[in-house]
């Protein structure tokens, strides 16, 4: 029985060695398709940013040696497999995909295109990739552990506000249930409830769980990343405000954006090591040996700004763990 399966094998380690053939023809520029879930081609945002530091840090410039097309989702999740399609009829030598929703539209578009994911999920426990050692496959590159930091973000958030006795978690009907499960253990070791704030599209209605938070009496606010909420970073962060709500956040444009905290990998360093992943591919490693990278640095943002609207003093000691300070 398993001889049947030979000719698609063949078939598919064909296609896949005649893609790097390609991306590496004497003369011929490679063409990366880039996926952004924030960002536009006026203004890509810091992470974006980061990744052609990373690029031009390899000796890569834009339109001599390297061609990259660029698609900012913006929170329409409707696109996305069709923006998929299109960078794929391009013939692109790399996807670089930077959140959950694309890397998986992206799996299901092509299996031999080399894809360079940036995920928020556990690649291994969603079907992305056979292992972190061993991809398998035509997809690797590096996973945030956004998930694996929640306790840690709660313990942040309790020792920056002391007394905090309830946390509403605001998250999108498109994030699992285990995300909000995430925080429970160590929300159980504080004492601490919490309190569901589901938002739902293709219009959230933020107002609606804010006023849901003031009834149930929270004095806190976590937001669990969804790349449909992208969108609306501000939104939140200044509703929070106006609740008189310190809010923990799960990515640090939240608090560029007017959020009081986050807790997560360092954004900057993931990016641009998502760049040497897509110079490693073009050299002519194949992403199938190419290990799933975990970050090693993690960074720690508060808004001065947002505590002084708050009329909140952060203890000196939460201060000086602080890698970034927005003042």
């Amino acid at each position: 029985m398993r001889f049947k399966f030979l000719p698609f094998l063949l078939a598919n380690a064909i296609l896949a060695s005649s893609h790097f053939a390609d991306a590496q023809q004497p003369g011929k520029i490679p063409r990366i398709g880039y996926v952004s879930g924030t960002g536009e081609l006026s203004n890509p945002g810091a992470n974006t940013e980061a990744f052609q530091e990373g690029l031009r840090a390899l000796g890569y410039i834009e339109g001599k040696n390297i061609q990259l097309e660029y698609r900012y989702i913006q929170g329409k999740r409707d696109q996305v497999p069709s923006v998929m399609t299109e960078l794929v009829q391009l013939k692109v030598d790399v996807l670089v995909v930077t959140n959950p929703l694309s890397t998986r539209a992206a799996q299901q578009a092509t299996k031999t295109i080399p894809i360079v994911m940036v995920t928020t999920n556990d690649p291994v426990a969603a079907g992305l990739v056979d292992s972190l050692a061993r991809p398998g496959g035509n997809i690797t590159g590096l996973t945030r552990l956004t998930r694996e930091l929640s306790g840690k973000r709660l313990e942040l958030l309790n020792e920056a506000v002391p007394g905090i006795s309830r946390v509403g978690v605001l998250w999108f009907q498109g994030t699992t249930r285990t995300s909000f499960r995430d925080y429970e253990p160590v929300a159980r070791a504080l004492k601490i409830q919490l309190q569901s704030l589901e938002v739902r599209g293709p219009k959230p209605n933020f107002e609606d769980a804010f006023r849901a938070a003031a009834k149930g009496r929270a004095n806190a606010l976590i937001t669990i990343v969804n790349t449909l909420l992208d969108p609306y970073t501000k939104q939140i962060a200044d509703l929070a405000i106006k609740n008189r709500l310190p809010s923990m956040y799960e990515r640090s444009d939240y608090v560029e954006a007017g959020g009081l905290m986050s807790y997560a990998t360092s954004d900057g360093e993931i990016f641009r090591r998502a760049a040497v992943y897509v110079d490693k591919i073009l050299k002519g490693t194949k992403p199938a040996d190419l290990p799933v990278e975990q970050p090693t640095k993690f960074e720690f943002v508060i808004n001065l700004k947002t505590a002084k609207a708050l009329n909140l003093t952060i203890p000196q000691s939460v201060l000086f763990r602080a890698d970034r300070v927005i003042r």
